[in-house]
């Protein structure tokens, strides 16, 4: 059976996410084989949040970025296929998505305002990487939406699409990662076609505020957050951002939702366990507003099954809250599906790169928005 390699590092640049992935045919559901887990070196991941919505940068660091970010991919491919005894020669191509450095749908942000074309900028070398691995590589998945009038996010849809769409249910996906994205499914004899997009923060924020006030990664299970207070005057202040109450399609990142975002909207004399608390209630605030919002378009029914994934499938606290604000969606495992949370995104980017061999498209133009599918990314040789 045809074999892909998925390869995802996303926004909380903490490592590369590897999956083995067997795809059978256009119509196969796909089906997770083997994944790993390659750790960012702190070097690497300071050198590359120093370049992330820089409004500068030399060549010269980009260029030594870029090389240690594709030896840290070739890393994780090499030991994907050592622990799961593949053969190099199997493996039918590298689907890289690279590491986001900007993503600039509406334009360059300039104060209130963005100008400029839109664009989003990952930074990537598939050429380097086919030559350290001797596999084909896919890559640069999404200009070509942005280049037909869309987002080029979220992707992770159109997978989500081929995974979990079933008879007479309507399913919704929630990937909780920096940010957190949602994919309304309706049922498979329905004619209307998915809707998805950003619904705003999810771990950029928490983890920010837990990184400044308490050091580690992460807020562990969400336990620091139970522990706080939500601050309602605080919340509804964080809420009158206005792309909260943007129709989509929408995606959204760092340039907008950072600590300077957040800072400038405290009052100062907040407990840091309660701004937590209010964080994770934002979260899950408006990962509704976002359902009611794609309900609204769709003239669909609440979702019936609850599929969360990502880094934020982990937080009991968190999904403790979203069960509160969707209580007519039943939270389901992923793995129900042979699809461990952690993995959809990388296997996601395996999924494209054999949707791009085949010459079928990778987008949903009702997700992102383009003009209409486009086959996404480009085939650089071994």
């Amino acid at each position: 059976m045809p074999l892909f390699i998925g390869l995802m590092s996303g926004t909380s640049l903490d490592g590369i996410d590897a999956a083995l992935v067997e795809i059978a045919g256009e119509t196969a559901t796909p089906r997770l084989l083997a994944h790993h887990a390659e750790p960012m070196p702190t070097l690497l991941r300071e050198r590359l949040w120093g370049l992330c919505h820089a409004d500068a940068a030399r060549f010269a660091d980009l260029a030594a970025a870029e090389e240690a970010f594709c030896g840290l991919q070739a890393a994780a491919v090499d030991a994907l296929l050592a622990e799961s005894h593949t053969p190099r020669e199997a493996v039918a191509a590298i689907g890289s998505h690279g590491q986001t450095i900007e993503h600039a749908p509406y334009g360059h942000a300039s104060g209130s305002h963005a100008d400029g074309p839109a664009y989003t900028l990952q930074l990537d070398n598939p050429s380097r990487l086919a030559e350290l691995t001797g596999i084909a590589v896919v890559a640069d998945f999404r200009r070509r939406d942005l280049a037909a009038g869309g987002q080029a996010a979220p992707l992770a849809p159109a997978f989500h699409q081929a995974l979990f769409r079933a008879p007479e249910q309507w399913r919704l996906v929630l990937n909780l990662g920096g940010f957190a994205n949602l994919t309304l499914l309706p049922p498979l004899e329905d004619p209307r076609a998915p809707l998805g997009f950003d619904s705003g923060p999810a771990n950029a924020l928490l983890d920010a505020w837990h990184a400044r006030h308490r050091g580690g990664a992460f807020d562990a299970d969400g336990t620091w957050a139970a522990s706080g207070r939500v601050d309602e005057a605080l919340l509804a202040r964080l809420l009158e951002e206005p792309f909260f109450h943007r129709p989509p399609p929408r995606s959204t990142g760092r340039e907008l939702f950072h600590l300077d975002w957040l800072m400038s909207r405290l009052r100062g004399d907040e407990r840091p366990e309660d701004v937590q608390a209010t964080l994770a209630e934002l979260t899950a605030t408006s990962v509704a507003l976002a359902v009611e919002m794609a309900r609204e378009r769709l003239e669909a029914p609440s979702p019936e099954r609850l599929i969360p994934c990502g880094g934020g499938a982990h937080n009991r606290d968190l999904l403790a809250r979203l069960a509160c604000r969707l209580p007519e969606a039943r939270l389901d495992d992923a793995a129900e599906w042979g699809w461990p949370a952690d993995w959809l995104e990388a296997g996601a980017f395996a999924w494209l790169a054999h949707r791009r061999l085949a010459g079928l498209p990778g987008n949903l133009p009702s997700v992102t928005g383009a003009t209409g599918p486009r086959v996404l990314g480009g085939v650089y040789a071994p």
